[in-house]
């Protein structure tokens, strides 16, 4: 087998790792693969064993869930996936979302800069171009590119669409802009952007970049720490800054925005007005419980540890003091300020979190308000069963071995996977092996 060292810098760290050129599912396996197996291989054994210290996997870097209250496993379905949609041609896909109105059509964005939209149809063969601005996004840098789509909650009637992107500078800048529908909900005029939200970053990696409208009908924004490593800047907890952050802004009330009334740090002499929460390294993907409203997050750790955040109004979670609930900057973080994850693992399971939803669709009724997340890089997907309060407890579901990007909702409430290698999958009931508890 031939050997080529290469740089995957996707999922917002970087991962180096041997390329055994037979396929992409091996490839993607090698990453869970003992040291120890390899060792009558030298050259193998030494190529893993750089790749383990590289990306900080050490024995006592065990796998947890924070606030466990019984170690047996809930009982919950197997589950599967099954590629869907496997007709349309499509690159490096990001998100997948459906629009607030009467059609069910899917609406895909490439990080290249360009969304198609396609019928809700498993055989469905053609696609057309939604909008393409492949012209004015930066999609050079690993973590850039068009990151995420929210259709305001009045798209029927406004036919506003926002969008967040890098785009190139001296520096690189997040946007996050609106775009219009001139011709019925058909596609986006590329010439009606209008520019809502700008932040330069320091680096290229840790942009964050989702957005969501949440009930309130007020604009989600996560950023990460602006990259590098460690977060040197010190953004995390920094208020005066957005990076490190989600921001909460009113779309409607003022152009470009306003802030809403509420949000923590309107009045204060310290903090700026639109911060929502602090004290986040690098949220990638975060969703709203669609019966509870409930806010979850998964947060990118540095080197060891990724988490999974319930958002509180207010709340520091904890970055650059703590990764995970693991003292980062000091020895010394024993703080009551600052919130817990509600589950974390460790990069024995993985290196880079990709955050999902609670589940409330009717095709699986026992898996009804399991909140399904996954890795990047190992391909495993989990679930987090609310035991009482404040209690949670993490369950293996399915080892996949895709890259996953993202995590997707229908309108319907079922889930799907994005593998970036250009790929979706719906999560489907199965007869296999009962799950396993995360230990």
């Amino acid at each position: 087998m031939r050997l080529v060292h290469e740089v995957l810098m996707y999922g917002h760290k970087e991962i180096s790792m041997c390329n055994i050129a037979i396929s992409h599912r091996l490839k993607s396996r090698l990453l869970r693969v003992s040291v120890v197996a390899l060792l009558p291989n030298r050259l193998l054994g030494l190529m893993i064993a750089t790749l383990v210290a590289i990306i900080g996997c050490s024995d006592n870097n065990v796998s947890a869930t924070s606030k466990q209250a019984n170690p047996k496993s809930p009982i919950l379905p197997t589950i599967g996936l099954e590629r869907v949609f496997e007709n349309i041609d499509i690159e490096s896909p990001l998100w997948l979302t459906q629009a607030p109105v009467a059609d069910d059509d899917w609406y895909l964005l490439e990080k290249s800069g360009r969304i198609i939209r396609f019928k809700n149809e498993n055989k469905v063969t053609k696609s057309r171009v939604f909008l393409d601005i492949s012209d004015r996004v930066d999609n050079s840098t690993n973590e850039g590119g068009l990151l995420s789509m929210a259709f305001h909650p009045n798209y029927g009637d406004n036919q506003h669409v926002y969008l967040s992107y890098t785009r190139s500078g001296s520096p690189l800048t997040s946007y996050v802009t609106r775009f219009k529908s001139l011709d019925g909900g058909g596609s986006l005029s590329a010439n009606s952007e209008h520019v809502v939200l700008k932040v330069p970053q320091p680096y290229t990696n840790h942009n964050g970049g989702h957005i969501v409208f949440g009930a309130d009908s007020y604009l989600y924004i996560g950023l990460g720490d602006g990259g590098s490593g460690g977060d040197p800047k010190r953004h995390g907890q920094n208020v005066n800054t957005f990076l490190g952050a989600l921001l909460r802004i009113d779309v409607d009330k003022a152009d470009p925005y306003a802030v809403p009334d509420d949000n923590p740090f309107v009045g204060k002499a310290q903090g700026l007005a639109e911060i929502y929460a602090w004290g986040l390294r690098n949220p990638w993907r975060w969703s709203f419980d669609r019966e509870t409203q409930v806010l979850w997050l998964a947060d990118v750790g540095q080197n060891n540890w990724e988490e999974v955040n319930i958002i509180k109004k207010g709340g520091n979670y904890g970055w650059n003091i703590r990764e995970g609930t693991h003292c980062y900057r000091s020895r010394d973080c024993d703080d009551k300020t600052l919130q817990n994850p509600i589950v974390e693992y460790s990069h024995k399971q993985g290196c880079s979190i990709t955050g999902g939803f609670v589940y409330r669709g009717k095709a699986i009724p026992t898996l009804q308000g399991v909140y399904l997340y996954g890795d990047y890089c190992s391909g495993t997907v989990w679930g987090i069963v609310k035991q009482r309060e404040d209690q949670f407890q993490a369950v293996k579901l399915i080892e996949s071995g895709l890259n996953i990007a993202s995590f997707s909702e229908g309108k319907d409430g079922e889930l799907y996977v994005l593998h970036l290698a250009g790929e979706i999958h719906k999560i489907v009931k199965t007869n296999k092996n009962n799950p396993t508890l995360v230990r």
